[in-house]
């Protein structure tokens, strides 16, 4: 009876691993052929700064943790929406820094006074903050805050 037990407990967990990982795989293959939303840069803030020195555009950092609920609904929703994937992605440089995992999360939290999540910020090719947004923004929100930064 015990060996009864084990086998579909075994075969349970073989079938949930097989269908987690293919359901795994095929969210990868959605996300990696989206064409919509904003396509974040893998910088870091001084390579971000230099690249914004070159190019005349601002940097755009959204600084959010991985506990952060608002933070990953604006990661499905506001950053993976078309038009807000055109104005961010033809304006400025984006990051995503999570404030707590990654090497610049707490340099950039304490250099612009981070205290909630997600804060948007703004910064130009000297490193200074032009614009600072706390809290979940939704699509109209964040396009018509951006639309004054030149």
């Amino acid at each position: 009876m015990k060996f009864i037990a084990l086998l579909v407990l075994g075969l349970s967990f073989c079938i949930y691993s097989f269908t987690s990982a293919e359901n795994t795989a095929i969210g990868n293959r959605l996300t990696m052929n989206s064409t919509s939303g904003i396509k974040f840069s893998k910088l870091t803030l001084a390579k971000a700064i230099k690249q914004a020195q070159s190019s005349g555009k601002i940097i755009f950092i959204d600084v959010h943790t991985s506990w952060c609920g608002p933070c990953k609904e604006m990661a499905k929703t506001t950053f993976t929406d078309q038009e807000v994937g055109d104005v961010f992605n033809q304006r400025f440089i984006n990051l995503k820094i999570d404030a707590e995992q990654d090497e610049d999360g707490p340099i950039v939290s304490k250099t612009y006074s981070v205290a909630a999540y997600p804060t948007l910020l703004f910064i130009n090719g000297e490193g200074k903050m032009v614009k600072k947004l706390v809290g979940k923004q939704s699509k109209e929100k964040l396009l018509s805050a951006v639309s004054t930064i030149k």
